[in-house]
């Protein structure tokens, strides 16, 4: 699916004896509702993103020129800017006393980074967490430059977070062309912040909603996600 946010604009030029033309996203969508997307090929030139062959070649592959890119909703399934039920879950309606990090949300972790953190809370070093494997392997071919009898191995890339786009958060980040994206934590409003508010430092509400005082959620990155390496 590309990584396109349907609420976004799009453009569309007729060329001359044309009636009809796809209509193609504007380059570094940021309307709608955050979604997800995959840091291998959400943000526009990263290392997956959607690629076409020049018409004379095989070989050589150049950037898709409608800058769909491909990595939207591609993972995270059950992850939503919005991380805490309808209400929160209090202390007295469990009968039971929560850690601060567990009260009012959904099973998270205060500070817990999708795609980054443990189980156990610490942050793992590769991006296991999401991709399988990491996400690359490198082949070590046969005799010669022999790759039919090559040898695979893992060779996963850095730790990697789950990224998100819309309500006024950019798809694209950084200085490009390979662009990056804004990662997701957890955290906590320690007063009602308005959307695209700061909820904490290095974190703003791209929920579309008032995060309301002591609620939880996923909140943006300010500051754009490292490249992949």
């Amino acid at each position: 699916m590309p990584a396109y946010n349907m609420a976004g604009p799009r453009s569309s030029t007729l060329e001359a004896g044309e009636a009809f033309r796809y209509s193609a996203p504007v380059a570094n969508p940021n309307l709608g509702a955050t979604v997800l997307m995959s840091p291998f090929s959400g943000p526009s030139g990263s290392p997956l993103d959607a690629k076409v062959y020049a018409a004379n070649t095989t070989i050589t592959k150049t950037a898709d020129v409608n800058n769909t890119s491909t990595g939207a909703l591609s993972t995270g399934i059950g992850f939503s800017p919005a991380c805490e039920y309808p209400g929160g879950i209090t202390t007295a309606a469990l009968g039971v006393t929560l850690a601060a990090s567990k009260v009012g949300r959904s099973g998270f972790d205060d500070d817990y980074t999708p795609g980054v953190t443990l189980p156990n809370g610490t942050a793992s070093t590769t991006a296991i967490l999401t991709a399988i494997g990491g996400g690359k392997c490198t082949i070590t071919p046969g005799a010669g430059s022999d790759y039919s009898r090559g040898v695979s191995t893992l060779a996963p890339y850095v730790a990697q977070p789950l990224l998100g786009y819309g309500n006024g958060g950019s798809r694209d980040a950084g200085a490009g062309p390979a662009f990056t994206g804004f990662a997701m934590k957890t955290v906590t409003a320690a007063a009602d912040v308005a959307a695209a508010g700061v909820v904490e430092t290095g974190f703003v509400n791209r929920s579309g909603a008032i995060l309301k005082l002591g609620q939880s959620q996923f909140g943006s990155a300010s500051a754009a996600s490292a490249a992949v390496t």
